[in-house]
Order: C-alpha cells, then sequence, then structure tokens
C-alpha cells in the first residue's frame, strides 16, 4: 500500500476553503468538485494507454487513449460530492454505489446498498470523503474486490491515520491518495483537525 497525499497549492487552498467553518454548502460542494478533480488525476496518473490513430481535418495521426474501463464507487452519501467531477473527466465511467451505516456507539459499518456495474475488466476507485476509522471505507473495497473488482485504489479528501491503519492491516494491496493526512479522531471518532460532518456540510443538513 501507498499512501500519497496531493501536494499542490490549489489543493492546499481549496482543502482551506472546506475546512473553514464558515463556507457555505454551495461553496462546499463547488470547492469538493475541483478538489476531487486533483485528487483524480493523481489518482489515474498510472492509466495504461494504447496506441490509437485517427484523422485530424488535415490527416492521420497517432496518439494514445485509454486501455481500460474505469469505475467510480461513491460510498453514500457523501461520496456523491466526488462523482460528479470523475464523470466530467471519464464520460465513459461505470458508476456504482455503495450505501453503508455506522453504528454511533460500536462505529462499525454494515451495508444497507450496493449496485456495482461489472469490474473485473476495470480499474476501480472508491470514493469516500472522510477516511475516519476506516470501518466504513474497508467494508466498500471488500465488496467491491467481492464483485470482482481486482484493481482497487481509495480516493479521500481527509485521511486520519487510524483509517490509513485499518487498511494497511485489511487491503494491503489498495493505495490511498488524499488531499490531507490529518492528526487523530476524537472521542466521537471524527477526524481533527478535519472539517466536521461532509455529508452535512454538502448538503446543508447540519443543525
Amino acid at each position: 500500500m501507498s499512501v500519497t497525499i496531493v501536494e499542490h497549492p490549489l489543493a492546499a487552498h481549496f482543502m482551506l476553503v472546506l475546512r473553514d467553518r464558515t463556507t457555505s454548502p454551495a461553496t462546499f460542494r463547488t470547492v469538493t468538485k475541483k478538489l476531487t478533480t486533483l485528487l483524480m488525476l493523481e489518482a489515474t496518473k498510472d492509466l495504461s494507454t494504447r496506441a490509437t490513430s485517427v484523422r485530424t481535418p488535415l490527416e492521420e495521426t497517432t496518439g494514445r487513449s485509454l486501455a481500460a474501463p474505469i469505475v467510480a464507487v461513491p460510498i453514500l452519501r457523501a461520496g456523491l460530492g466526488m462523482l460528479d467531477s470523475v464523470v466530467e473527466l471519464f464520460p465513459e465511467v461505470r458508476v456504482g454505489y455503495i450505501g453503508l451505516e455506522r453504528d454511533e456507539a460500536t462505529f462499525q459499518a454494515s451495508e444497507y446498498y450496493a449496485k456495482l456495474p461489472v469490474l473485473h475488466d476495470a480499474r476501480t476507485f472508491v470514493l469516500d470523503p472522510m477516511l475516519a476509522t476506516g470501518g466504513s471505507a474497508s467494508a466498500a473495497i471488500e465488496s467491491v474486490k467481492q464483485a470482482g473488482a481486482a484493481s482497487v485504489r481509495m480516493v479521500s479528501v481527509v485521511a486520519a491515520p487510524e483509517g490509513i491503519d485499518i487498511l494497511q492491516r485489511d487491503h494491503p494491496d489498495v493505495d490511498i491518495i488524499a488531499g490531507a493526512r490529518d492528526r487523530e479522531l476524537n472521542d466521537n471518532a471524527y477526524i481533527l483537525p478535519g472539517l466536521g460532518d461532509f455529508g452535512d456540510r454538502l448538503f446543508g443538513t447540519q443543525a
């Protein structure tokens, strides 16, 4: 497993906007989409390509095209905030969904919904903005593997050391790409310094 933190001036700027408690839901959604673009560019920089020829308006020329399909699997509901960016970058992307509910007492995740496309021939990217305890991410990765995914990467906005450790234990073959590696989890399993409840901030459902 490798853990890659995207170090780009725009990524740092977008991360600070997301952390700011005064950021509105509309701005939060827009910045999430922009940051996800940077994360996905890093996560896909080693995609395999094949030689392809096309005819321009003037002559025939050769170039490279993607050699294998892409699958994006957001973890509901917060992962939906990252999906639009992936669809724009890869219009032919196959999209699956996994719904996981966390027990607030044990912090354990249980699956309540899964709808996945064909995975065995594709590079699969699991999208979850907050890699906190790692329970949801590990369960989602296990689901896509059982459905046939052979190549999986985890893409998150923020990752906590505890979540990284869990994925290292459960899925050492899965690389992590994130916008930040934060300090720790608090007693309620929220990432510190973090940015609060991602889903609530994304959809404007904060109390």
